[in-house]
């Protein structure tokens, strides 16, 4: 195996989502990028709870070392779930000693599990998808009594120093605008390169709704610019 490869782990909130379910959108942004996706089919709670999608993630990624890709052409991306499980992947490999890919790609990434940013409120109504009940079930699923600022689970509490740059996109109208906006100012604050791009009246992983969305085509594609810049 060779080239580049993009390791693409779901949304869901760590409870629901398949390969099955993001397959087109992985496809995509592996074309995008001309480069081979690996979709993660990582276990979901509550029957495989936190630690268990890190710990997948993670040995997905050794296997794809195993197999001769190079860290340097290789990018990690997740979308909600996924995204904050990207940033999570990234902390753990470090953590480990393992040779970091090249770049992270967070699409409307969950990374705060205390759901408790102000725009859980200002843009509830706006937000079509991410609702403060099931989100809060999903976190519970997820992670039963551990403390919701565990790093792994909540990267925006996490140490994020030696991180290589990351892409972050989300919506102006989505829930998560402000784990996205916080988890790009801790980045940097970290000497992370993060670019975090706001997109205007977009709603939680609208990449997902291509190709009928227009905005999903053109995020996809600046997605495919990053992930070519990088590798």
């Amino acid at each position: 195996m060779a080239g580049r490869v993009v390791l693409y782990l779901h949304g869901g909130g760590y409870v629901i989502g398949s390969p099955r379910s993001h397959r087109h959108l992985a496809a995509a942004i592996a074309s995008a990028g001309a480069a081979n996706a690996l979709l993660l089919d990582y276990r979901l709670a509550p029957e495989h709870p936190f630690p268990a999608a890190v710990d997948d993630a993670v040995a997905a990624y050794r296997w794809l070392l195993d197999q001769g890709i190079a860290p340097s052409h290789t990018v990690i991306a997740g979308d909600s779930a996924g995204g904050g499980l990207t940033v999570a992947t990234l902390l753990a490999l470090r953590d480990a000693s393992v040779p970091l890919p090249t770049g992270g790609v967070c699409i409307s990434p969950w990374v705060d599990l205390t759901c408790s940013a102000a725009s859980y409120r200002t843009k509830a109504e706006a937000d079509p998808i991410v609702k403060s009940g099931p989100i809060e079930e999903m976190a519970r699923a997820y992670l039963g009594d551990r403390d919701r600022r565990t790093p792994l689970a909540s990267p925006v509490f996490a140490d994020l120093r030696g991180l290589p740059p990351l892409l972050i996109h989300v919506g102006s109208d989505e829930v998560l605008l402000d784990d996205a906006v916080q988890l790009s100012e801790r980045a940097k604050a970290a000497g992370v390169a993060a670019t975090l791009e706001v997109w205007d009246r977009m709603i939680h992983v609208w990449h997902w709704f291509l190709p009928m969305l227009e905005e999903a085509e053109s995020a996809v594609s600046g997605i495919g610019r990053f992930i070519r810049s990088k590798t």
